[in-house]
């Protein structure tokens, strides 16, 4: 048995991302954790909050339900708020994930490390996909804490294969909605993701499409991204779930079909 840590910027994030391999990883007997840096606070609120229920408290209830449709065993937290998109005021708030100190977050997210004896650790590469301040925090606490770990785990970053964005991007122009171009500039003015000659690794997750989609589901507060997914045809959204992207630093070079928990 391998454990394997996700750490995610905000609850949801893993739905989209790596809840395949999480789902494919814990089917085969691995055990799954996953760490989110924010609490997700400022997202879309919900019209139906109960009274006294707060958007933290929604979004750490369906990051549980997500994690009981990838069968990950462990949900944790940072504790970091919310630093919303590139320029927002709250990307200054001292008790933001993008304001804090690097070894701190890193230290908090080691201690998990070090409790679950982690061998493997899955972060974000180096602009989080598309430029959030979160995401790229991600980045950079994950490589500082596989440092500071005591066993010092393998490190991937999840990305997005560009050049496979750049096949199917026509594909989401269903019901009026307009279709996306990965070559343009994202939240930090540069294109989505990674060139496929810088990803190492490309896992079928076609096998998980269903356990993916219930993970999506659960984050059902966030309307905007996760309505988009599930007004997606099956064949669209097969295509774009289907598959998922790592980069492993040092290894060579060159993307290789298979399953990295495996190698």
């Amino acid at each position: 048995m391998t454990t394997i840590v996700f750490l995610h910027a905000h609850p949801d994030d893993e739905s989209s991302q790596t809840s395949g391999s999480m789902a494919r990883a814990a089917k085969e007997g691995h055990r799954v954790v996953v760490v989110y840096g924010t609490n997700g606070d400022h997202g879309e609120v919900p019209d139906d909050l109960a009274p006294g229920e707060t958007l933290v408290d929604r979004r750490r209830k369906e990051a549980e339900t997500s994690a009981a449709a990838t069968g990950t065993q462990r949900v944790g937290w940072l504790d970091y708020q919310d630093s919303g998109m590139t320029g927002w005021e709250q990307n200054a708030h001292p008790a933001s994930f993008h304001q804090a100190d690097l070894d701190e977050a890193a230290g908090r997210l080691a201690q998990i490390l070090d409790e679950e004896d982690a061998e493997i650790l899955v972060g974000y590469d180096w602009h989080g996909g598309y430029g959030h301040p979160d995401h790229i925090k991600v980045h950079h606490v994950a490589h500082r804490a596989a440092e500071l770990a005591k066993r010092r785990p393998r490190l991937l970053e999840s990305t997005m294969n560009r050049d496979r964005m750049r096949m199917w991007a026509d594909a989401l122009k269903f019901d009026g909605e307009e279709g996306f171009d990965p070559d343009g500039p994202m939240d930090d003015g540069n294109p989505m993701g990674t060139p496929e000659a810088e990803i190492h690794w490309q896992v079928d997750v076609s096998d998980f499409i269903e356990q993916r989609r219930a993970a999506m589901q659960a984050h059902a507060s966030q309307v905007t991204d996760i309505g988009m997914f599930m007004a997606m045809p099956p064949e669209v959204f097969a295509g774009a779930f289907g598959t998922e992207y790592y980069i492993e630093p040092g290894r060579p070079d060159g993307m290789v079909e298979g399953w990295f928990v495996d190698a």
